[in-house]
């Protein structure tokens, strides 16, 4: 418990009125690296036709150069060679996100976290750098911003989540103007957040969750459980109020592993509030709302405050015609086979796949992607197999919880080993 006076619990008065005041990648034999650099794309050869439009044609080919667009551009390039499998991937670099939470523990420095491209980017693969704009699933067609034609047999679709940060009203203003705003889903941003923790003085510091699909739904308790780790080594837990505000109704999906977590933060003083949903923040007073149930604003007063923010589907993604009414890729939750078009295919975040969306179930997917591709080369249906996924979410320091668990609430198989 805080013993300062300093920005915690206090009464605000909004607009006039009071306010009550209270966040198997191919194998997978080497680390996986999330995003890649810079060879030069591959000269691709006009076909004949009206205007200056070129085409090029491949058996495979991949939107997305991430976990997943990166471990399909390997197995498929492995065993179907040069000049068979293009990654469409505008991107220089790729990054090693999971490090993140890291970076912001100041474990790691965030340039540790980054790959060029090139230097990830499967050898056999044909590098498009460039970016998907629209998809024509009916003639086998994807166009890039350059006004390339890539024609397909296959298509995989890895494109991840997009953040959202002007869907919060003042993150991006904060974030660029007040250091104590931070935030560890942004290799820019995520360096402010150690630096936060140093220059805390006194007051409440806050950990939000976006109410919105997000990139690994632990990562935001991750830093909270650092920090604190951090107050309590370095003088400074009694002048902090540790805050876990959440627009969910529990802490953690799994309730057995959601009880050990609310039993960790009865332990170590973290406050939590359920069925609370972020919707501005005012860095000019430093200064969270949030909206709860009854739609009423909530204000809490903040010394630092860390915040995922809104993720959703990509925007060309949703405009495509391949997806549901929530903007996500469309695909049979077993197989990863599109619902609609048999040849195409989608791994990771950008799915409607109910699975948290980490490079953990990347992997799994991998390996039932590989098996449905198979099938349907060879004229067979493809068999379910991501009912076998598991996930493993694991809080850092010296609280060794594995959480294991699939989206069907089934028993892993290798549970025990776990613990």
């Amino acid at each position: 418990m805080a013993l300062c006076m300093k920005g915690i619990l206090t009464s605000v008065s909004v607009i006039g009125r009071q306010i009550r005041t209270l966040n198997s990648t191919s194998s997978l034999k080497t680390k996986i690296w999330y995003s890649t650099a810079a060879k030069p794309a591959p000269q691709t050869s006009e076909s004949p036709g009206p205007g200056p439009v070129a085409k090029k044609s491949y058996k495979f080919v991949i939107v997305g150069g991430g976990t997943g667009g990166l471990a399909a551009a390997s197995f498929l390039s492995r065993k179907f060679g040069q000049g068979h499998v293009a990654v469409v991937e505008p991107a220089e670099h790729h990054f090693y996100q999971a490090m993140w939470t890291m970076v912001g523990g100041g474990i790691k420095t965030k340039e540790q976290s980054m790959r060029t491209m090139a230097s990830v980017m499967p050898k056999k693969v044909d590098w498009k750098k460039d970016r998907a704009i629209t998809f024509d699933p009916e003639n086998n067609l994807i166009t890039t911003e350059s006004g390339t034609n890539l024609e397909y047999e296959y298509l995989v679709v890895a494109m991840g989540l997009q953040l959202n940060f002007h869907a919060l009203k003042g993150l991006t203003e904060a974030l660029a103007e007040d250091p104590m705003v931070c935030c560890n889903y942004s290799y820019d941003t995520v360096d402010k957040t150690y630096k936060a923790l140093q220059n805390f003085k006194c007051g409440n510091a806050i950990f939000t969750f976006p109410n919105t699909p997000v990139k690994c739904a632990g990562a935001p308790q991750k830093v909270m459980y650092l920090t604190e780790d951090y107050f309590r080594k370095n003088g400074k837990r009694d002048q902090a109020e540790v805050m876990y505000i959440t627009p969910q109704a529990v802490i953690f999906g799994p309730p057995k592993y959601a009880a050990s977590l609310r039993k960790i933060c009865e332990e170590r003083d973290i406050k939590v509030h359920y069925k609370h949903t972020l919707v501005e923040i005012r860095h000019e007073k430093r200064e969270a709302d949030f909206q709860i149930e009854d739609g009423e604003i909530l204000t809490f007063p903040y010394e630092m405050i860390h915040v995922p923010p809104p993720m959703g589907p990509p925007d060309v993604l949703k405009a495509s015609p391949l997806v549901d009414e929530t903007g996500f890729l469309t695909v049979n939750k077993t197989t990863c086979q599109h619902i609609k078009y048999p040849n195409i295919f989608g791994l990771g975040d950008c799915t409607d796949i109910p699975t948290s969306k980490t490079a953990a179930a990347v992997a799994a997917q991998t390996g039932t992607l590989k098996k449905t591709i198979s099938s349907v080369m060879h004229g067979h249906k493809p068999q379910a197999t991501v009912s076998e996924l598991f996930l493993i979410y694991l809080l850092p320091i010296d609280m060794k919880i594995f959480s294991p668990f699939i989206y069907m609430h089934r028993k892993v198989r290798n549970d025990d080993a776990l613990h």
